[in-house]
């Protein structure tokens, strides 16, 4: 169990950066943020981000993602590209999220982020819960993409790049809309479900997908079988990583 500073409690009135001031003021550094984009989706990958901020950058209107614009997204996630002392993507495949199931899919994305630091943090903070098998000491932070700095930056590369790999698989399969909804389950993409059925890319685990893929790339095929409980795989197909020298 991690002994420092509090972590920071939604009302409290620290601020994003005080979290991060107190560690570093305590001897924990260097500090990486983590937090996942997609796990409520039914279709398309979970990504997650992770990042390691200098004790000193303040990034304008950085935030939960889910809570800053667009916009404001993008311009954020050049700046944390830019300005970040590390930074790594870590994404599972629809597929891959039905073979192993969500949670699991979503711990192997944390841990793949974190892992491709490079430069092992001495904590790293992760939005809501406790991840096992992280590999380097861990600590969950209740709504810790509104509370503190480095899980916000680990938010925005998380959705940004969620958003920008869905917008892509819009262009190969425009009848589910996925660049409107991000592959989340509203009405409008579970009208296009229900008239099409599902697309390799849609999540057949999840209860609203009905039936099996169709079309190229693997229809007609189904979700492959789980594997037994403890395999665990770390070869995830795309780690994006960087890194300030």
């Amino acid at each position: 169990m991690f002994d420092g500073p509090e972590p920071p409690r939604l009302g409290d009135g620290r601020g994003l950066y005080a979290y991060g001031e107190a560690l570093a003021a305590a001897g924990v550094r260097p500090v990486a943020g983590a937090d996942e984009a997609g796990r409520g989706a039914c279709a398309g990958p979970l990504v997650a981000g992770a990042a390691v901020l200098p004790p000193t950058l303040r990034l304008p209107h950085l935030g939960d993602s889910k809570l800053v614009t667009e916009k404001r997204r993008e311009q954020l996630y050049t700046a944390i590209l830019a300005e970040a002392e590390a930074w790594a993507v870590a994404v599972v495949p629809a597929a891959e999220v039905d073979r192993i199931g969500v949670q699991e899919a979503n711990y192997r994305a944390l841990r793949e982020a974190v892992a491709g630091l490079g430069a092992r943090p001495a904590l790293a903070l992760i939005d809501g819960f406790a991840v096992p098998g992280l590999g380097v000491p861990g600590q969950a932070v209740v709504k810790g993409d509104r509370l503190v700095a480095a899980i916000s930056a680990a938010s925005i590369l998380a959705k940004v790049t969620r958003d920008r790999l869905m917008a892509e698989l819009d262009g190969s399969w425009p009848e589910y809309g996925f660049g409107a909804h991000k592959g989340y389950a509203t009405a409008t993409h579970q009208q296009a479900l229900d008239l099409h059925g599902p697309c390799p890319e849609h999540r057949l685990s999840y209860a609203n997908v009905p039936g099996r893929p169709v079309g190229d790339n693997g229809g007609g095929t189904q979700a492959p079988d789980r594997p037994a409980q403890g395999d665990l795989l770390f070869d995830l197909p795309d780690t994006q990583w960087g890194a300030r020298t």
